[in-house]
């Protein structure tokens, strides 16, 4: 199957492509995108992947599904579209940043500049119904996003992974520890972050401190 997706990432992933499971997902999301609102918008499915090449992922922060409201999502973990209201996650996300690292809020929710730098935001599922959460997440999206994880894990090193809440938390064990650095911490959403253990785990600037350790450019959170 030609998939659209950045050169180097199709490489890692195209024994993925030719497998049944991948026909079958992609055929799924044909439907769902026939039948009715999904968002990203087709065109940025992989934008995560086309943003962020392999050989240049310094860090991984992995999400869950796209966002399923009008605007938001675009193919980034976390990240709206400019001019869209930041949702409570993202808002905490910006608070914590501004904690440890005295960085302002800035006026933009677009996390692009974030991915141009080295940040693969990787949702889970790459794909979502609109106003209905998770309403993908059984099309086989994870066999994917999984494969990609492990491409990583397998050809890379000194890697931050950043795996915020128990579904993020629960691909720690695709990680090697001796080559790379995992960051864990319960999800910024209010619903968690509220009862304690986001705020002031100072994730961003032990994230810089890794990297800078094994002569990487740190991320300008």
């Amino acid at each position: 199957m030609d998939v659209k997706i950045e050169s180097s990432w199709k490489e890692h992933l195209q024994a993925e492509f030719e497998k049944p499971y991948f026909a079958n997902l992609a055929e799924a999301v044909r439907r769902e995108y026939s039948a009715g609102v999904c968002y990203p918008p087709g065109s940025l499915i992989f934008n995560a992947f086309n943003q962020t090449p392999f050989d240049k992922v310094k860090v991984v922060i992995l999400g869950q599904d796209p966002y399923h409201e009008p605007g938001q999502a675009h193919g980034l973990s976390f990240s709206v579209q400019d001019g869209v209201p930041f949702p409570p996650s993202l808002q905490n996300i910006f608070k914590e940043i501004a904690d440890d690292l005295g960085a302002p809020i800035p006026p933009s929710g677009n996390l692009t500049r974030w991915a141009q730098q080295g940040v693969l935001l990787l949702n889970a599922t790459l794909s979502v119904r609109a106003h209905m959460a998770n309403s993908h997440a059984s099309l086989g999206w994870q066999q994917f996003t999984d494969a990609a994880i492990r491409a990583l894990a397998t050809n890379r090193e000194n890697i931050v992974y950043m795996l915020w809440g128990g579904f993020a938390r629960s691909k720690a064990g695709m990680i090697d520890r001796t080559r790379n650095l995992v960051l864990e911490s319960v999800h910024p959403s209010p619903l968690s972050a509220n009862r304690g253990g986001w705020f002031g785990q100072h994730q961003f600037s032990r994230c810089n401190a890794y990297l800078q350790e094994h002569g990487i450019t740190p991320i300008i959170w």
